[in-house]
């Protein structure tokens, strides 16, 4: 139970980090490749791309968690 909290406690720290600091990244959500359709009153925003990359990154993130765990 103390690893489950702790682990929650990880991920809202870093939910917060991104929420506070998200905003100032530039290029967070704007990258080539995001989708963007705006016509008269209707828009629609997916960020395909941004989406790809944040996958990837926590891939190898957890990928490289769980290597060095089992060590």
């Amino acid at each position: 139970m103390g690893k489950l909290l702790m682990i929650v406690g990880v991920i809202c720290f870093i939910a917060g980090l991104v929420m506070t600091f998200g905003p100032k990244l530039p290029w967070l959500g704007k990258l080539p490749g995001d989708i963007a359709v705006d016509k008269g009153n209707v828009k629609f925003y997916f960020p395909l791309t941004t989406s790809i990359l944040v996958s990837i990154v926590l891939s190898v993130l957890l990928f490289l968690y769980q290597r060095f765990k089992n060590h």
